[in-house]
């Protein structure tokens, strides 16, 4: 029953996703006036066109969408993951990366709950959606 239910609303549940981190960057860096940094670019990048396309394969009923959204949403999550890494482990010292002079990929400009930064709501926010796509794969919609 579950698994039916999910397969019937998990595109949905994509695209609700993409939409809440592509607004959630917004509000961090257009209200609260936070500059992203290299990494954060990247992230924005990736999650950006996954609302459209989520949305444009809601529309055209496009079942296809996962074989284009999953490479998507898994290099995001990596790069997403290798960022949480830089902020909170000596990785940037063993392995410098180059950022923008305004803004370092280590620097925590956001924290909740002790250990919640930005790449790490991307992280999330990539993984739930690479998961649903190889749900979506696994399982198609059953009708």
């Amino acid at each position: 029953m579950f698994l039916k239910k999910l397969s019937k609303y998990a595109l949905y549940i994509a695209f609700l996703q993409a939409w809440v981190a592509t607004l959630g960057s917004l509000y961090f860096s257009e209200i609260k006036g936070l500059y992203p940094c290299q990494l954060c670019w990247y992230q924005r990048i990736l999650m950006y066109p996954l609302a459209i396309i989520f949305a444009v394969a809601i529309a055209r009923k496009d079942k296809n969408v996962v074989y284009y959204a999953l490479p998507l949403s898994v290099i995001g999550a990596f790069i997403a993951i290798y960022h949480y890494l830089i902020q909170w482990t000596a990785l940037d010292e063993i392995n410098p990366i180059s950022c923008s002079l305004i803004n370092d990929c280590s620097q925590k400009q956001v924290v909740y709950l002790g250990f919640a930064t930005i790449p790490f709501f991307s992280a999330a926010a990539f993984l739930v959606i690479t998961l649903l796509m190889l749900y979506l794969i696994k399982f198609p919609k059953i009708k």
